[in-house]
Order: structure tokens, then sequence, then C-alpha cells
């Protein structure tokens, strides 16, 4: 076994040149560096240099580092080449590490390890993974690549330690873009290459993010009797520990861990950590309505805060007044929220980032998130005079900032406002902009659905050329051993069928396992496919009954309703609320569905009285709660019956919808209309009507394809003629029951 090298000593250069760059609060400059062997002055990349306040970096191909830190902090080198060192600040100092015997332990281990590959392939691995860390929050697609291409310098028979840190980078990356099976499964590959204490605690961390608690839990609790382990990474893994058992509904040992965090992170002064910890501990205390003690935790991590930076303060603030809110302290809250709009504007950007307590791709804070929430709590108050200013103004910034999301809810928020005012043209024109708005999010969805499905093909062909790095890599293991082999067969002919036997064994166990992984994600890919699919199709609403319901309130309106048009605007909302609400969902209880459809019924009926009236027969055996259903997947077959059936026939129609249990697990529904049938109805559309295909009724095929095909054909639907002269149509749809 090869001993690490050691440290002969630490060249201080005091620098004239001034590196001193004020970065906080706490006066932090920027410490440049180097670290190298003694004997020859060759560069060592990859040292993991950190400070006792959390901040951390790792040397480059030439062994250069630049970390920030600040008069007294304590710098801390470690590699697997070296025995760890520390140093204490004391000024903007240059830091040059030279480590005695580096040459020879590294000779040796080359000798060790002589079929990897050359020095330069080992620095065209470390060139490659400081490119993807360049990358890893600004382009995930470029990252990924460079990471396969600091795999492939590594050889057949690649130094472990290297492999290993690519893998862990790459866990890293999907983890920071929200891809937490990819992470987790990279972190496993990691260290199985190599264990380590930081991998192991990343892992852990996706497996929180992931939501997969008990096996974070059960990753990060040995980590717990390790000694050296560095104060930053310690407060790290107490933390994850809270968050796990948190996320177990175990806020007691929750907070248990959190306060060890807590202590460890107030002796090394880890700032950053010690606001966390105190906003954690807050959490769980609010969790269990122990009002006074998170109120007083809250409090330690605002006043903690304004040490640091405005950003932080404006962080913590908007998660004090989400306490308040939840609390009903709306007064308290819009107070706070008041004083964080004033700190977001006093910078020189206009949002701030929410990841300081975890791994990038939170939300951000921005100030029309927080006009809303402000209006939000004036409206909890009855105060609506208060509210409307703020709700305008959100409305203006999320238009100026391109946020759809809060625009949308703000202009819901307006329209339901002024509609409580009694002001209903003005509730009018602002449902009527929130529709617009509503639009336009279809739209960017459908075209975020398109990019993530062709990103997600682009990730799994890149994650694809990674696996087949490592299948060449084992394959090549594989002919090495095989090699040896043969030379022993000479002296050893008892063993040569043996090994022959064996050998074949294992290329069929690899060929079996690469078409497993094959199958199973060529299984994964369908399955997300579907589900963009699905999400498309739920999302595309067919804007016909809109645009007539709203010529309907004009009607009204014009008509001086006054009544009419407020009591259709608001059954008319009340739909548009439910079908939005479950427009995320694959299938909602049977009763809620029966809501929505007896809602548009009446909606249809009371615009066309004269043409028809209908009846809602359930029969008693019928256990409506019993049975799921995909949201409004009968409404396109009513809006047929009405449209096209009943609405062109001379005397008054009939409507017929019909629920009959035929057996425990099966149900039967049908929607009958005396109209005048599909023939007729054919024959009187127009040249153009005849060239447009049903939107609502392609989308029903395709939504009820694709469930049966996830769901194993749990709807079935058949049309007929209703009577044998071919008027009159009927809708028969079969659904079972898990």
């Amino acid at each position: 076994m090869i001993k690490k090298a050691h440290i002969l000593f630490l060249l201080l250069v005091i620098s004239t040149m001034g590196h001193a760059q004020v970065g906080n609060a706490r006066n932090e400059i920027e410490i440049e560096g180097s670290v190298k062997g003694k004997e020859n002055f060759s560069p060592i990349s990859g040292v993991q240099v950190s400070t006792d306040h959390g901040r951390y970096t790792r040397t480059d191909a030439l062994g250069e580092f630049t970390i920030k830190a600040a008069i007294g902090d304590m710098l801390i080198f470690e590699s697997p080449e070296f025995e760890t060192v520390r140093h204490r600040i004391r000024s903007n100092e240059d830091v040059d590490v030279l480590v005695e015997g580096y040459a020879v332990s590294r000779t040796a281990r080359k000798e060790k390890r002589s079929v990897s590959g050359t020095r330069a392939d080992i620095s065209d691995h470390r060139r490659f993974l400081d490119s993807a860390n360049s990358y890893k929050k600004t382009n995930l697609e470029k990252s990924i690549d460079f990471i396969a291409r600091s795999m492939e310098p590594l050889g057949a028979l690649g130094n472990k330690v290297e492999l290993s840190e690519s893998l862990s980078t790459l866990g890293e990356v999907y983890m920071y873009h929200k891809q937490y099976d990819l992470a987790i499964a990279n972190f496993k590959d990691a260290l199985a290459a190599r264990p380590s204490n930081k991998t192991r605690l990343l892992l852990g961390k996706a497996y929180i993010l992931n939501g997969d608690f008990e096996d974070a839990e059960s990753t990060l609790s040995p980590l717990l009797d390790i000694k050296n382990m560095v104060p930053y990474q310690r407060v790290e893994l107490y933390e994850a520990l809270g968050d796990a058992h948190k996320g177990l509904s175990n806020p007691k040992k929750a907070q248990d861990f959190y306060r060890e965090g807590l202590q460890v992170a107030e002796k090394n002064q880890i700032s950053p950590k010690v606001i966390d910890l105190n906003s954690k501990i807050a959490e769980t205390y609010a969790s269990e309505n122990r009002v006074v003690e998170a109120e007083g935790f809250y409090q330690n991590s605002l006043n903690l805060s304004r040490q640091v930076a405005p950003e932080r303060l404006i962080q913590e603030s908007e998660r004090v007044a989400d306490f308040y809110n939840q609390k009903n302290r709306y007064e308290d809250e819009i107070q706070l929220r008041k004083k964080s709009l004033n700190e977001l504007q006093q910078l020189p950007q206009s949002k701030v980032s929410t990841e300081s307590r975890g791994f990038s791709g939170a939300d951000t804070i921005t100030s029309q998130r927080i006009n809303y929430k402000i209006a939000s709590a004036y409206i909890a108050q009855d105060k609506l005079d208060e509210a409307i200013p703020y709700l305008e103004k959100s409305i203006v910034e999320a238009d100026q900032e391109d946020d759809l999301v809060v625009q949308k809810d703000a202009t819901r928020k307006l329209s339901e406002v002024y509609r409580y005012k009694g002001d209903f043209s003005k509730a009018l024109e602002s449902y009527q902009d929130y529709v617009a708005v509503v639009d336009s999010l279809y739209i960017r969805k459908e075209q975020e659905i398109s990019q993530a499905a062709r990103f997600n093909r682009e990730i799994a062909n890149t994650q694809n050329r990674i696996s087949s790095l490592e299948q060449e890599r084992e394959l090549s293991q594989s002919k090495y051993s095989l090699a040896v082999t043969e030379q022993q067969l000479f002296e050893e002919t008892s063993k040569r069928q043996k090994w022959i036997i064996y050998s074949l064994i294992f290329g069929i166990l690899l060929t079996a396992l690469t078409a497993f992984l094959y199958y199973r994600t060529s299984k994964q890919q369908k399955l997300a496919n579907n589900l963009l699919a699905l999400k498309s199709l739920r999302t595309q609403m067919n804007p016909h009954f809109i645009f007539n319901a709203l010529n309907s309130v004009n009607n009204y309106i014009a008509k001086n309703d006054e009544r009419s048009a407020n009591r259709f605007l608001s059954e008319f909302s009340v739909l548009m609320r439910s079908v939005l609400e479950n427009s995320e969902e694959d299938f909602i209880p049977l009763s809620k569905e029966l809501e929505l459809l007896e809602l548009y019924v009446k909606l249809e009926h009371s615009r066309f009285s004269d043409k028809f009236d209908y009846h809602i027969e359930v029969d008693k055996q019928v256990d409506v709660d019993a049975f799921q259903i995909p949201p409004m997947l009968l409404q396109p077959y009513i809006e047929n019956a009405i449209w096209h059936g009943l609405r062109y026939k001379e005397e008054k129609g009939f409507l017929k919808i019909a629920l009959q249990q035929l057996t425990p697990n099966l149900l039967e529904i049908t929607i009958a209309d005396n109209g005048i049938g599909r023939k007729r109805s054919a024959e009187l559309k127009t040249q153009n009507q005849k060239k447009q295909k049903s939107k609502g009724m392609g989308n029903i095929k395709k939504r009820i394809q694709i469930l049966n095909d996830m769901y194993k054909n749990k709807v079935e639907v058949s049309i007929s003629n209703l009577n044998e002269d071919q008027t009159g149509t009927k809708v028969t749809l079969k659904l079972k029951r898990d």
C-alpha cells in the first residue's frame, strides 16, 4: 500500500499587489495560491481547498486556486495525495503548499496502474471536469458532455478516484437541475468506484430532495461515527438528518439534529448555516403549533441575516412573513413584506434567489410576488380597497418581467375583488384579461413540454453515452483478465476450461444486464412521453364554449339583465376554476365530475332553454365515490349532443345522462339525445366545417388511448344512433374500477 506524501512546509508569500477585494459584511478577500510537489514543482490538481466558514474550491490543472475568505479563517487542504493540512489566514497573502515526496508517490501509483493512461490523460480529465463545473448552473447539456469527455481519457482500467469524481460531479449537475433519480444513480456509482464522505452526503441530500426520507436517513446515519470530518460537512450532515426526520414526521428528532448542527456552526462561525438552522428549527416548532418558540428562532434568523447581506435578509423576511400568514397574523405579515419590498428595490437586481438552503432550481423572490402576497393578506382581512393597488402593481410588474404565473394569479384575484365589491364591469374586464393570460400560459406550457421532451431525449442520449463508456470499461477489464488467464493456461491446463466458462457467463450476464437496462430505459422513456402527451392534452381547453359563454354574458349586459349576467358569470367562473384545478390530474372522483357536468349542462340550458330539457339520472346502486374518471371526459360528448343534435331540432329536444352499475367493478354512463342525428348534422355542416376536425373529440380519443395504455383499458367508449331512422345519438361509456 502506497503511503501518502507529507507536507514539507508552507511557503507564505506576502503579496504587495493587494489581492483583497471586499466580498460581503465579513470583509472577505480573495486568497490565491498553489499546491505543487517539492522535488520538481509539478502541479497537484484536484486538491480540495476549503475554509471553516464553508467556502470551497479545487486546484486546477496547474495546481492553482482562488478562494474567498476573511482574516482569521482556517484554510484546509485535503487530497488523497497527502495528509490534511490547515493554515490560519493572517493577511491578504498568497499561500503556496509544497508537498514532499509527491513525485515518488505519484510514480509508484502510476506503476501500479500502468494501463490506466498517461499523466496527460489525467490532466485532460481534470480540464474537462473543470469545464463541466463552470457550466453546471448555466448549461446542463454542455456540462454533461464535458463530464463524458472527462471519463474518456481514463483508460480501460481508469483510476477509481478520477472515475468517482466524474460520476459525483455528474450527480451534482443532475441534482442542481432537479433530475433526482439520475443524481441518485450516479452518486451510487461514484460510491461504488470510491467511497467518500462528500459523495455519501450528496447522496443523502438527493434522497431528501426526491422524497426518499428513509433511504436518506439510512445513508447519512453511518456518517455520524466518523471523527475527522470537516466542520462544514459536519453541519451539513446534521442539517440533512434533520431534513430527513422532518420528512418522516419526526419533528423532535429533526429539532435535535438541527440543534447539534447549530452548535457546530456557531462554534466554527459558519454564519450562513447558523441562519439556516435557526430558520429550520423555527419551522419545526411552527409545525407543532408552538408559536412562541417558532417566533423566537425566526427572530434569531432575521437578526443574524441583517449582519450578512440584504439578499439574505429578504429571504429570511419572506420566510417569516409566510409563517405570519399561516398563523393569520396578517398585519405583521404585511409590514414585514413591505420592508422586504423596500429592501428589494434598493438592490441592483430585481429578484433574489431562494437557493440558500439547498440546491438551485427553487423559485425567486420578486417584487411582483411580494405585491401579490401583500394584496392577498389585505383580502384575507376584507380590506379590498387596500388590496387593489398592490394587485394592479403586481400585474404591471409581472407583465414587464414576463412572469405569466404571477400575472395570471393576480389578474384572477383582481377580478374576484371587483366582483366582491359589486363592480361587475371591471370584474368582467379583469376576467377577460385573466383568460388571455391563461391562453398565453397554455401556449408557453405546451412549448415547455415540447422543449422538455427534446431535452430529456438529449439527456438520455448523453447518459447512454456515459453508460456505454462504463460498459466499455468493464468489457476492457474482462479482456484484460482473459489475457492474463491465457498466459497462465500453459501452466494450468486443468483450469483453462473453468476460466473460459466463467468468462462466458460474465459476458452473458453483462449482455443480459445491458439488455435489461436498455429495456427499462425504453420503458421509462415511453412512460415519460405518455405523461408529457397526457399533460399537453389536459391543458387544451376547447375555446368554443369559453367564447360563446362570454358572448352570452355580453348579451345579458346588452339587455340590461344584470342579474342573469352576474349569475351566469359566477357559475361560469366556478366551472372554469374547477376545470383548471383538475387539469393536472389523470383521474378525479366521479362525484366531482358529475358536479362539473351538471354545472356545464345548466349553463348550456340557460343559453338554449327553448331548444332542450335535460335530466341526469344516477342509479341508486352506483357508488359515485368509489369510481375515478378522467376530468372533463364527458363534456365534449355532451357539447356535441347540444350543438350538433338538439340545437338544430325544430321542436324542443331532450338530453338524458344516465349512470348504471353493471357489476361491482364496472359502471356504464350513457349520454342520449333525440336530436337530428349524426347523418343530418353532417349534411348541415358547411364546406369549411367539413374540412375541420373536432379538436375536442380528437383530444378525447387521444386521452382515452393514452390512459388505457397506462392503466390497462380502464375506459371504453362507443357511439351509435338512438333510433332506427338515424335520428338521435347515444354515447355509451364503460368505466372500470381498480
